[in-house]
């Protein structure tokens, strides 16, 4: 790069108010970690739990699960100055006891590495088009839509794309008709999966033997709601869970799609839930031991699954496959893990694109897209 060429500049923007704080730091800590810092000028934002937007240290270090403690890491809620989101020209403001307010450079593009609600639900989506700042990943409404397990479904189903049967529970239902509800779970049958609606990282799931249990069934969409008010309660597949990833095409294309990988829950865990996620031995097959043909398949799904839900910049979709060859859509994730335990960029790694050149693909295409409406 010549003298006169003007570096990229990036703001990273991880942490979030959601239950996935922690797990955006640790993606955040990964791509700071790779990022080309001789191409691209990083501006490093965090937002606190509390939802205050903080200048951080561009110190991937500080964002690393610790692997003896398993302690998880957080962005800080004082000693850093509070960075406010953007001004009509997206610009970066700041606001400092010594110094009062100034103005930073602009942007040119922003990484929002958040997952869960309050980032990869469309409502930071819809403040950077509001502000005219390009921005990586799905737009406002396919994020919103992608974020709420039953939004998704439905569009899923409307284009003729298979997926388990499902219940879904509003706050109000599950207020003022608790027995309709209830008995409508029991006709799922068999082992169910109770979930909120608009989480990931498998925050609050729990899996109830009976869909007939009313008191397990209780007790489950209870400790979902605690994440969300709104549930959904799935029937279960009995199958192998298998995920692709999927990226915009730098030329306009169909997406690309990865290899796909199956996933090996560690042994003490009855499920792929946080733990088993993150904090522990659970591992992947890259490429998964399936049939050419039902990889094949696989593939062309998960771009149909992108291309239905209106996918931008990047996604990861999560499939079960049957022993009889049926191939399901478990749920879509419009901002998947960069963690090092993440599938994702272990199944660009495994199909030729290896970590640097992904977060490279994810800024090239942003920067491609107009600001403002998408």
């Amino acid at each position: 790069m010549s003298s006169e060429q003007r570096k990229i500049r990036v703001a990273v923007v991880f942490g979030g108010r959601s239950s996935e704080h922690e797990i955006s730091c640790v993606t955040a800590g990964s791509v700071l970690s790779v990022i080309d810092h001789d191409r691209y000028e990083v501006v490093p934002v965090g937002i606190t739990k509390a939802g205050n937007w903080v200048l951080t240290p561009a110190d991937p270090e500080r964002l690393r699960i610790d692997g003896e403690t398993k302690a998880l890491p957080a962005v800080p809620e004082d000693g850093a100055d509070l960075a406010l989101p953007f001004d009509a020209a997206g610009q970066l403001m700041t606001v400092d006891p010594e110094h009062g307010v100034e103005r930073l450079a602009g942007v040119d593009v922003v990484l929002p590495l958040l997952h869960g609600p309050f980032g990869e639900d469309g409502t930071v989506q819809g403040l950077f088009e509001m502000m005219g700042v390009r921005y990586a990943g799905a737009g406002v409404f396919s994020s919103a839509a992608a974020m709420d397990k039953v939004f998704m479904k439905a569009m899923l189903i409307g284009n003729g794309i298979p997926t388990s049967d499902y219940v879904a529970i509003t706050d109000r239902q599950w207020r003022t008709e608790r027995k309709k509800v209830l008995d409508d779970v029991a006709e799922l049958g068999g082992t169910v999966f109770v979930k909120p609606a608009r989480a990931g990282s498998s925050v609050g799931i729990s899996k109830v033997g009976d869909a007939g249990d009313a008191d397990a069934v209780i007790a489950a969409v209870e400790a979902a709601r605690e994440h969300d008010p709104k549930v959904i309660v799935e029937a279960q597949v009995v199958g192998r869970e298998i995920e692709c990833g999927v990226l915009e095409a730098e030329d306009g294309g169909a997406p690309d799609v990865s290899f796909p990988a199956e996933v090996h829950v560690a042994d003490g865990f009855d499920f792929y839930d946080f733990e088993a996620k993150y904090l522990s031995t659970s591992s992947l097959t890259i490429p998964a031991r399936i049939p050419e043909e039902a990889t094949a398949r696989l593939r062309a799904m998960a771009a149909d699954v992108f291309e239905a839900m209106g996918c931008e910049g990047l996604a990861r979709v999560d499939f079960f496959y049957t022993e009889d060859g049926e191939i399901l859509v478990n749920e879509l994730n419009t901002m998947p893990g960069f963690t090092p335990a993440s599938a994702f960029p272990q199944m660009w790694e495994a199909t030729g694109v290896d970590y640097a050149a992904l977060v490279d693909r994810m800024i090239t295409t942003a920067l491609q897209r107009s600001p403002g409406l998408r």
